[in-house]
């Protein structure tokens, strides 16, 4: 079976229960009365997110010894984030972007141009994570609904993860072959004293970019939430966004959404919503990448 329809369909199926499940005509008003001033304020937001993006990539793209001009960058991520939110798995358009910047210069490097994109990705999902377990462990402080155990047990179970998954790593490092070759590029892309700063600034701008998107998706759909009041969930059903079961996340984000804003004693119907629209706003702000396809496409075909 093809796994980009399995994928497709686990979107259709989850976003179809949670229609099932939840009043779908609240659910339908939240989202016809979507403002666009809102939509405009997520464009705006977009410019710097996808320029710090471009820009992370090339830094990295240089520890490793590759040229790429910041034009290029910028122009490759529009391209690779349109594809990742129309294509199953939300991460073709990452391979695009490592399959194109590999294949550009004449030695052909596409390891290492894969290897960048990667090391780039992982940057920001490790702050994003961090984002998340602190915003995990404050959610008793917020809401007296919610239980702490559960908090303390979900973000004991997240660090505990990811420290057994280090030590592991660790643990199976050979002391050559080509581990040793890439966690000395890891390294110097991301650990060594001069790029450490910047992978940290970059990606906290980043992350609080998709933060600000996120809250801006609430006030578009009528949501009057204080925002301090939903800051604390959003990097959660973010993070759920990386599960690679759905097509940009649609389903696994607003399942999750669902979840947490009912444990937090908010109306589930707005978290459903509100992640609704922010795959939508995401969407809209990834259109230029669309524009991108096109021309490359016109430009590639025999006199274009």
């Amino acid at each position: 079976m093809n796994p980009g329809l399995v994928r497709a369909g686990v979107s259709l199926t989850l976003l179809a229960l949670l229609v099932w499940w939840l009043d779908a005509s609240v659910l339908l008003d939240r989202l016809a009365g979507f403002d666009p001033r809102w939509a405009a304020a997520a464009v705006a937001i977009s410019l710097p997110q996808i320029g710090l993006l471009a820009f992370r990539w090339r830094f990295t793209a240089g520890r490793l010894g590759l040229d790429l001009p910041f034009g290029t960058a910028l122009r490759e991520y529009y391209l690779a984030l349109f594809l990742n939110q129309v294509l199953p798995g939300g991460v073709l358009g990452d391979v695009s972007r490592a399959w194109r910047h590999g294949r550009s210069g004449p030695e052909r490097r596409i390891g290492p141009a894969a290897l960048a994109v990667i090391l780039e990705r992982t940057s920001g999902q490790v702050v994003m994570g961090g984002v998340a377990l602190i915003s995990v462990a404050s959610l008793p402080l917020a809401f007296s609904t919610m239980s702490r155990t559960l908090s303390l047990t979900l973000t004991g179970a997240g660090t505990g993860a990811a420290v057994l998954a280090a030590f592991v790593a660790l643990r199976r490092r050979p002391r050559d072959g080509p581990w040793r070759t890439l966690s000395a590029d890891a390294h110097r892309a991301l650990f060594a004293k001069d790029a450490l700063p910047v992978q940290l600034l970059s990606s906290t701008l980043i992350v609080a970019t998709f933060l600000a998107t996120y809250l801006v998706a609430a006030r578009a759909v009528g949501v009057s939430t204080p925002l301090w009041t939903l800051l604390p969930l959003v990097a959660p059903v973010l993070l759920s966004m990386l599960i690679p079961v759905t097509v940009a996340g649609w389903g696994v984000r607003e399942a999750t959404a669902a979840a947490l804003w009912g444990a937090a004693g908010l109306t589930v119907v707005d978290g459903v919503a509100i992640s609704a629209a922010y795959g939508l706003l995401v969407l809209l702000s990834s259109l230029p990448g669309a524009v991108i396809l096109m021309i490359s496409g016109r430009d590639s075909r025999p006199g274009g």
